[in-house]
């Protein structure tokens, strides 16, 4: 694990808005986690959770209530095309009608239906994994990109190897009601710094202490207003998000993984007056190995840590064990 003398500025007035290329190495650099769990890593941080860390989430539980995290996965989906995302296409390839038609070939009066479902497996709801990301030409833990991810997929970090590991305590971060209590929405645009999300879990108290092999949930409030307006720009367009700033604390945390909201995790339009993309990726996943997951519903939850003044509870969200995949649609469940 490499570090920087001086740590990076966390207040994004100090970003130099005309240099993205050395904005994120600097941070790179200070917060790569290559080596750390060994030259033959393939969760990242997702190691921060181990067996005691879900033992003690599974006695968060109080109410055995379970609320879904995920948006639906439908041809109504925000998706609108960029470098070929789209929403899901369900087709019926067995229905009611054949069945009462008689048309199935089944014996005895048998009859069922059977369907069948495409899609990008980062429509909606998802993680993206350890080898989806890359910092010019590396992938995750210092490997060479082209040795990771082929044609034939991630040969090395695939989805598959976090099929068991992403069971742990989940931690709410309201950001959006804390700062804008009137409308519990952020602004597009708007970038959430380390003091957001260390003011917003100090106001709502113990339970949101983040801890080591945490997941975090930050809610900025933009799904929300696409409930109520429609989509709109929603997938890839401007947004509230994680500053480039933020990688400090997602590093210094030691935080498993972490979910927004919103397509992109990260505030857009990025923070730089030239040409950019997704910086904050290019630090988090290659760099420090973070699992980030993006498209989550966190409505429900939202309003119920609300009422009950918890925000803390028990996360289950496995993603499919897609062999070579780089990422993964997902139905994570908080039970509280």
């Amino acid at each position: 694990m490499s570090l920087t003398a001086v740590s990076p500025s966390e207040d994004p007035a100090d970003i130099d808005r005309s240099d993205p290329t050395a904005e994120i190495s600097m941070r790179a650099q200070a917060f790569r986690n290559w080596g750390r769990w060994g030259e033959d890593d393939v969760l990242g941080t997702l190691n921060f959770i181990e067996p005691q860390s879900r033992i003690a989430a599974a006695s968060i539980i109080r109410e055995g209530r379970v609320i879904s995290l995920a948006q639906s996965f439908d041809t109504n989906g925000p998706q609108r095309g960029w470098r070929r995302r789209t929403n899901p296409v369900h087709t019926m390839t067995d229905t009611g009608v054949d069945a009462e038609r008689g048309t199935q070939g089944m014996p005895h009066g048998l009859g069922g239906a059977d369907d069948v479902i495409a899609m990008p497996l980062q429509c909606s709801t998802q993680w993206d994994g350890l080898g989806h990301i890359f910092d010019h030409g590396v992938a995750w833990n210092g490997r060479r990109a082209g040795d990771v991810v082929t044609s034939e997929g991630d040969l090395v970090t695939g989805i598959e190897h976090a099929a068991a590991a992403i069971v742990s305590r989940g931690v709410l971060l309201d950001v959006g009601r804390h700062l804008r209590p009137e409308s519990g929405e952020l602004e597009d645009g708007y970038a959430i710094t380390p003091a957001d999300l260390e003011a917003t879990a100090a106001a709502q108290g113990a339970t949101s202490v983040v801890t080591r092999g945490d997941i975090v949930l930050v809610r900025t409030g933009q799904y929300a207003r696409t409930l109520r307006e429609g989509w709109g720009e929603y997938a890839g367009g401007p947004a509230p998000g994680l500053s480039l700033t933020t990688a400090g604390w997602l590093h210094r945390t030691e935080i498993a993984a972490i979910a927004t909201d919103t397509w992109g995790f990260e505030v857009r339009p990025n923070e730089f007056d030239v040409p950019s993309f997704q910086p904050l990726h290019q630090v988090a996943i290659p760099n420090i190995g973070l699992t980030i997951g993006e498209m989550w519903n966190l409505e429900e939850l939202s309003q119920a840590c609300a009422a009950s003044g918890r925000y803390d509870f028990f996360l289950s969200a496995p993603p499919l064990p897609v062999t070579g995949a780089v990422g993964s649609p997902i139905n994570p469940v908080a039970i509280l």
